[in-house]
């Protein structure tokens, strides 16, 4: 087991599990059996699932936790009485060093509190970042901060930029990848006094880790002629939100306009389409800058999905990510 991969999941997160966290495993070793398994959850219910996918068991362990962190429930209160959770669990596991990385379908506040309260920041960073991927013209961006902090000085958005070039460098063969910041205008001096320091900063950059291309506005996020783009958690939630509700109108309305003999004439065209907005391809948001790496699926995806977050932690491991974001740290006083 050496060369495997050790995820730790929270089998009892999310909607329809652990149905669909077992259901995922099987598709994802159908393309990479390179992965073990470390359920955490209610044993009897897992173990209820395996036994209709029996040839996935010798990939699994089951940990037995009855507690389980509701969708609705606080952070606080999740922080408070969790401790004996398939969320706590899995994420504990991480500290002590059973697992490589942990993921969860579940509470994304619970998970962000638990994972902070468990885990160290990497040397440098004062506060870690949600980050994700995003549709573009010719593949894929990363964005981060997609919510963990609402508000971020100079250094934060520093950093950001140096885990978001780590982690485009971890998920694609980019040595060389292309930062910008999400701004209301192109100009060097549009935007808030914190953006224009951290725009001085990186324009100044020797590290020379990524390529620093400048402000970026809303509307161009998916040109693809930039591989991350940085802002702070509020901004990036209400963009990721607005996109989100963007492709969903787009989609359905276009469905809802073509009668069966266009949809028909335009079948490889409509499918292509389709999937390039599919958000089960882009499942997977990672918890930058804790010492040990945490996935967060979507609470509502299904196992294609989540099948999709387990590729994401396969790679993340095996690129190493921690020990590239250690090394394009940018030192920054703020």
């Amino acid at each position: 087991m050496t060369n495997m991969v050790k995820i730790a999941i929270d089998a009892m997160g999310g909607e329809k599990a652990p149905k669909k966290i077992i259901d995922g495993i099987k598709i994802s070793l159908e393309t990479n059996q390179n992965n073990f398994f470390h359920l955490y959850g209610q044993e009897e219910v897992i173990k209820n699932e395996l036994s209709r996918n029996k040839s996935i068991i010798k990939h699994c362990e089951i940990i037995n936790t009855e507690n389980i962190i509701s969708d609705d429930e606080s952070p606080l209160s999740a922080a408070k009485r969790g401790k004996d959770s398939s969320m706590w669990k899995a994420i504990e596991s991480l500290k002590y060093k059973n697992s490589d990385i942990s993921l969860s379908a579940g509470n994304t506040g619970a998970l962000l509190v638990i994972s902070r309260l468990l885990l160290n920041t990497i040397k440098g960073i004062n506060k870690p970042a949600l980050a994700a991927l995003w549709p573009n013209k010719h593949n894929m961006n990363v964005v981060l901060d997609l919510g963990a902090n609402v508000e971020c000085n100079e250094k934060n958005l520093v950093d950001f930029s140096c885990m978001g070039s780590a982690l485009f460098k971890s998920l694609f063969e980019n040595d060389m990848p292309k930062v910008a910041l999400l701004n209301i205008g192109l100009e060097e001096n549009k935007g808030s006094e914190i953006l224009k320091k951290t725009y001085s900063i990186l324009k100044d950059n020797k590290f020379k880790n990524f390529e620093f291309c400048g402000y970026i506005e809303g509307n161009h996020i998916m040109d693809g002629n930039v591989d991350i783009i940085i802002t702070d958690g509020f901004t990036g939630n209400i963009a990721l939100k607005t996109a989100e509700g963007t492709a969903n109108f787009i989609t359905k309305n276009l469905k809802d306009s073509l009668n069966k003999l266009s949809i028909l004439l335009s079948y490889k065209s409509l499918k292509k389409f389709k999937d390039k907005l599919d958000p089960r391809k882009y499942n997977g948001a990672i918890f930058l800058g804790l010492q040990s790496p945490v996935v967060k699926s979507h609470g509502s995806t299904d196992h294609i999905g989540f099948a999709h977050s387990i590729n994401v932690c396969h790679k993340i491991v095996k690129a190493n990510l921690i020990e590239k974001i250690e090394s394009n740290l940018i030192t920054v006083d703020a």
